[in-house]
């Protein structure tokens, strides 16, 4: 029960912000709105405005939302027939007739709103916890770790700042233990600030685990404590969610080449499954996962997939370059398809999350 609550105001909370960002940015546009909804499929609560005749409504599935405006899927645009009869054809704010720019901000505004979310939550996040550099202040023991520590026999020793792995600078603790995580499956090259002088460490072995049937590489030392000022907090919340941004788009290249499989993959189900773990934890674990929900939210809609975000910008973005619309009756199609395509997907995805829960 825990689980399936917290993971609603999660999801609504998320999806809320996101919807909010197309409607106020339509708002300022003055782009004619039918409905806000939170929430796909039937209605529960609905009311409609008598100053802007906007419907605002809360539906019974907490698994997206909607800013309905005449004119998003290209109809009433201007390419429309002239025999069609439809109360918005003469009305000069439907979104199709609005300047591409404009289209553009409505478009991307969701997104936006959700990586901007994140990014504030996670300057509140940071300053209430532990932040860490890249300096090695201590190894962990075997018993410690659970398995052999190995980089300290690789050469890497106490007070080493390490400044590159694999050649990918990292700055914090966050991104160097991600970058070992990522390459530490096999032996990387350090680049490291020992003594004030540079030195390339070559093959450092780091222990590694299983999960999932992929091998990821593990940290096997701690490292020196930041002292937390406002410029030291804002730099890791900012490093911090660029680091999120960046997993995103690299799990997203390590699926399609085949580094990870659909087994990684986690729909709606396995998310909340998550959520609920991380609320038993605290308040403090609830808010990093839900920081990386709306940051992953934000980016995945920003991805050039038809019926996603990114796909209807980039539509926009074609006919700002060429100086014309996409026909109406093919952007629909296309979003559809696009759809449909993603409805399958998310409907395989959640069976395997519930074969995963049960099993």
């Amino acid at each position: 029960m825990l689980t399936v609550i917290v993971s609603i105001l999660v999801f609504g909370f998320l999806i809320f912000i996101h919807e909010f960002g197309h409607y106020i940015t339509a708002r300022i546009f003055k782009v004619t709105i039918e409905e806000f909804s939170i929430g796909m499929g039937p209605r529960i609560v609905t009311w409609v405005s008598k100053k802007t005749n906007i419907r605002y409504s809360i539906s019974l599935l907490p698994i997206g939302g909607f800013v309905s405006m005449p004119g998003e899927n290209g109809e009433y645009n201007g390419d429309a027939s002239s025999e069609e009869e439809d109360k918005y054809k003469d009305d000069p704010n439907t979104f199709g007739k609005k300047p591409a720019w404009q289209r553009f901000i409505i478009t991307a505004a969701g997104a936006t709103v959700n990586i901007v979310a994140g990014f504030l939550a996670m300057i509140l996040l940071t300053a209430f916890i532990n932040i860490g550099d890249t300096r090695v202040a201590k190894f962990y023991t075997d018993e410690e770790l659970g398995m052999s520590v190995t980089s300290n026999e690789s050469g890497l020793e106490l007070g080493d700042v390490i400044l590159k792995v694999n050649g990918k600078k990292v700055k914090i603790l966050d991104e160097l233990s991600y970058e070992i995580m990522r390459s530490g499956n096999e032996p990387v090259d350090l680049v490291v600030m020992r003594d004030g002088k540079e030195e390339t460490l070559y093959d450092v072995v780091f222990p590694k685990e299983v999960s999932q049937d992929q091998e990821f590489g593990v940290m096997d030392f701690k490292v020196k404590r930041v002292d937390k000022t406002f410029g030291s907090v804002m730099r890791y919340s900012f490093r911090k969610s660029a680091l999120i941004v960046r997993m995103c788009w690299e799990s997203i290249y390590d699926l399609i080449t085949g580094r990870y499989t659909i087994a990684a993959v986690s729909g709606p189900v396995g998310i909340s499954t998550a959520i609920g773990s991380a609320a038993e934890q605290g308040f403090m674990s609830l808010l990093y996962i839900t920081v990386l929900i709306s940051i992953n939210l934000g980016v995945m809609n920003l991805l050039p997939i038809p019926a996603l975000d990114g796909g209807r910008l980039l539509t926009v973005i074609i006919e700002m370059i060429t100086g014309k619309k996409l026909p109406a009756k093919i952007e629909g199609i296309i979003n559809t398809v696009g759809l449909m395509l993603l409805l399958g997907l998310s409907v395989l995805i959640m069976i395997k999350d519930v074969i995963q829960l049960i099993f």
